[in-house]
């Protein structure tokens, strides 16, 4: 007969899949994302509980502490850390969650072996790969974290015989791992296996340039969930699997269309180190000597106050200028005018998977005013005014237009099709692809520069008399 204890365990378990499913599910549109997080929250608590009614689990104290010292930490970050942070916070917890799948699948291992039992060939496979997995996203995230903050540089960091040796570290964790599946290593070879995948994740990521982040970092979040799933197969817990396995399809998933929105390769953006040449050497990319037109704030109010229809385009500058409040503002003052006013979003914009959409909710911004990049680049033609703030590579014609150019084929943002375009900005510096953009020097484009912030106050206040 069935332990009473361990059906509520199994039907508690199946409970919380269930609304991890729908959860993600409604992870997929800004509407219900909400809503869909809060489900997969509650999802995570029932199995947390059910966990908790394992009779396998030796002291509730220190799983107590655990979690207390564990949530404080993550409330206290998850209220203080500033929008243009967030994608290194994002980096920071995917790290933990594969250093710790590395590091349960190393203490069950050792567990069992002093305990003197059996280890089968699956869960020796089970923990060699959770660890080999969990560490290299441990510190490649970590690495992420690094060249996010600016603490490494951005570009790509590369020396002579890179690939060599990381290949040559990728076939010594594979003989390591073939030796601890048939018995023959024992703790000792798994500690060398996790000290190869600990150093192989921070030399994977170190030669990626920070462009590629927002790819890179859904790669990480792939095999961390994928850690997981193995971490769940030598615990024999089905529920870690399940979650562990929708955490790794849908990082897949969204890693694939990240790259192909990149019209690159997931290999390319790995291993091509994008951003590594000079700019001097993208070629045709270069505009030369082109003049630029400057405009003011006043003028810039005068163009959006007379518009019927205007489009904006967040990029990373208006994360960095923590602008998002100032431009929801603009935008509602705009429209209190007559005018027809939407958001551009391409799928790569900022430093992280949906980094625009997380900047624009924060400030409260419908969302049926955000449009994707296939929804609103049919729209451009037929609008008055393109306001870009901060955006650059995803907004440079050259991926369109120029066959030498490193980012050719990109899909982008078809903003020069505008009738007037308004791009606010610092200065004339490059993007992540280290190249010049045509965007800048078109007929039709002014550039306001200075802060994000500073511009769009400015531009609000002047909007008042136009």
């Amino acid at each position: 007969m069935l332990d009473p204890r361990q059906s509520i365990i199994a039907i508690a378990y199946v409970f919380s899949a269930v609304l991890f499913i729908f959860g993600l599910k409604r992870l997929s549109s800004p509407a219900t994302a909400r809503s869909g997080n809060q489900l997969a929250a509650f999802g995570m608590v029932v199995a947390l509980a059910a966990t908790l009614l394992d009779q396998q689990i030796l002291s509730f104290w220190i799983i107590g502490i655990g979690t207390l010292v564990g949530a404080l930490i993550g409330t206290y970050f998850a209220r203080t850390v500033q929008m243009t942070a967030m994608p290194q916070m994002v980096a920071l917890f995917n790290g933990m969650g594969g250093g710790t799948a590395a590091l349960v699948s190393v203490a069950e291992f050792l567990r069992l072996s002093r305990a003197g039992e059996t280890i089968s060939a699956g869960e020796a496979a089970s923990i060699a790969l959770g660890t080999i997995i969990g560490a290299v996203s441990f510190t490649g995230s970590i690495i992420a974290f690094g060249k996010l903050q600016e603490i490494l540089p951005g570009k790509p960091l590369q020396f002579p015989l890179q690939r060599l040796i990381n290949g040559l570290l990728l076939l010594s964790m594979i003989a390591l791992g073939f030796f601890i599946v048939i018995g023959s290593a024992g703790t000792t070879g798994l500690w060398g296996l996790l000290a190869l995948a600990l150093l192989l994740g921070a030399l994977f990521v170190l030669p990626i340039g920070g462009g590629d982040m927002p790819v890179v970092i859904s790669i990480l979040n792939s095999l961390t969930g994928l850690a997981a799933a193995l971490t769940g197969f030598v615990l024999h817990n089905q529920m870690l699997v399940v979650a562990g396995v929708l955490v790794g399809a849908s990082g897949t998933l969204l890693t694939l269309l990240m790259s192909r929105a990149m019209n690159r390769s997931v290999a390319n953006v790995l291993f091509g180190a994008f951003g590594a040449a000079p700019a001097a050497e993208s070629g045709a990319s270069s505009t030369g000597n082109r003049s630029i037109r400057q405009t003011t704030a006043e003028d810039t109010a005068i163009a959006l106050a007379y518009a019927r229809s205007v489009v904006i385009v967040p990029g990373y500058g208006l994360a960095v200028a923590e602008a998002q409040h100032t431009v929801r503002e603009l935008a509602t003052d705009l429209e209190k005018r007559g005018v027809d006013v939407k958001y551009a979003i391409h799928p790569v914009a900022g430093r992280m998977p949906g980094h625009m959409n997380v900047l624009l909710a924060e400030a409260n911004v419908p969302y049926d005013q955000l449009l994707e990049m296939d929804q609103v680049n049919g729209e451009f033609g037929q609008t008055d005014v393109v306001l870009v703030v901060g955006a650059n590579d995803v907004v440079n014609p050259a991926a369109r237009d120029d066959p030498s150019s490193p980012i050719y084929g990109m899909p982008i943002l078809d903003v020069d099709k505008a009738r007037n375009i308004i791009v606010l900005k610092r200065s004339m510096g490059h993007g992540f692809a280290g190249i010049d953009n045509a965007l800048f020097h078109d007929e039709k484009t002014r550039m306001l520069f200075g802060d994000a912030r500073k511009s769009l106050t400015q531009i609000a206040e002047a909007l008042k008399t136009a």
